[in-house]
């Protein structure tokens, strides 16, 4: 196994374990199977684990897990606070308290403000008290390092480093999205301001081992690799990235991604970009919009997220409906401001700096007819009235 160091000077390991996807049978967490999948991890290296609050009954399940086997000190264990659940300072004890108990431990290494997308949220949080709560936790020694899990885009990315002084971040980024999201302008900002990056969703949940186009599987695999090796391998060759969590939930899995692990560096290959631009483009054939996320037409005077309307847009076309509606959901209306494409007022502004001279203005409206449905007007609708941000 591989390691990266943090500011701090621990040693990550390059694989971390994404505990989201333990198999369940129903709602329950097959807890056996779990736990010999992630021992495993744990026993041939594996020494970052990731939860969160509101994942059913997975901190749970972590926390016996850890119990029974008596390590709870060889690894650094990840979750996040639901800022979007609390009104105050007192709120946010009673939830750490929650996720303590449920963790069976008295710390957590590395703590999250679970999908912080704006500044605007940030601010308010600070108004509860949550900065005081941190440093307070800091210093007791319950939280060793804050940070916060990331779903929007680049600018509002930016910001949100500059907004505090953060221990380390969480985003998606995979080769799909190296321009959508944070992106990887984010990543090498992140990585200027010395601010250690864990990276989610690295194969797109499996669509980027299980949904590709046969001709892209083709190229790959002549190329000598995996589908899970070249989007794993693409990562770890930029230096900025930290971590990158697999939400593991077989052995074959398990084993696969550690021996891509512990061989990404033998060969000395770090320049993958050839031969994922060749992937992409075969990967953008099915696309429904040829935009790039390049975000020349951005900003938009009505607040719409241009790029990440298109990026939902054709995911759902690439990686299926319900991929792309839920990231829609979670990148335009899970936010104190709303980006949705219907906000768009047709001024054209964007279409006079797009380089692929995109219809944008016809494809938003393509787009949400698409994508925002009745249930996301519904859940939006939601999102405001209870003020769930």
């Amino acid at each position: 196994m591989q390691y990266r160091k943090d500011r701090e000077g621990n040693e990550i390991s390059i694989l971390g374990y994404g505990c989201m996807r333990f198999t369940k049978n129903g709602s329950e967490i097959i807890l056996d199977k779990a736990e010999k999948e992630l021992m495993y991890a744990i026993r041939h290296g594996v020494n970052y684990l990731d939860t969160a609050y509101v994942y059913p009954g997975n901190e749970t399940a972590v926390g016996k897990i850890l119990a029974r086997n008596h390590c709870r000190e060889d690894v650094y264990l990840a979750t996040k606070l639901p800022h979007y659940l609390i009104r105050s300072a007192a709120g946010a004890q009673k939830k750490f308290q929650e996720e303590l108990n449920r963790l069976q431990t008295d710390y957590i290494d590395y703590y999250l403000m679970h999908m912080l997308n704006d500044v605007r949220t940030w601010e308010k949080l600070k108004e509860m008290g949550i900065d005081a709560w941190i440093r307070e936790k800091k210093a007791l020694g319950q939280i060793r390092c804050i940070g916060f899990s990331y779903h929007g885009n680049t600018q509002n990315f930016k910001e949100l480093l500059d907004a505090y002084d953060w221990d380390f971040c969480q985003i998606q980024y995979n080769y799909l999205d190296e321009h959508t999201q944070a992106g990887r302008e984010g990543l090498v900002y992140a990585g200027e301001k010395g601010i250690p990056v864990i990276i989610m969703e690295p194969l797109r949940g499996g669509r980027l081992v299980n949904d590709l186009p046969k001709e892209a599987k083709r190229r790959i695999a002549a190329a000598g690799y995996t589908p899970a090796e070249l989007a794993l391998r693409w990562l770890w060759a930029q230096p900025q990235v930290t971590c990158v969590l697999s939400g593991m939930n077989s052995m074959e899995m398990v084993r696969e991604n550690l021996e891509i692990a512990d061989s990404a560096f033998a060969d000395g290959k770090t320049d993958f970009a050839p031969l994922v631009e060749t992937v992409k483009e075969e990967i953008r054939r099915f696309m429904k919009v040829g935009c790039t996320g390049c975000g020349y037409c951005m900003p938009c005077p009505n607040n719409v997220d241009i790029p990440m309307a298109f990026h939902c847009y054709n995911a759902k076309y690439t990686e299926g409906r319900r991929s792309g509606m839920w990231e829609y959901l979670q990148s335009t209306a899970m936010r104190r401001e709303t980006t949705s494409a219907s906000q768009c007022i047709r001024c054209g502004r964007c279409e006079k700096h797009c380089p692929q001279q995109i219809p944008i203005r016809e494809k938003l409206q393509e787009a949400v007819k698409e994508l925002e449905t009745p249930k996301y007007k519904a859940i939006k609708w939601a999102v405001k009235k209870f003020r769930i941000y």
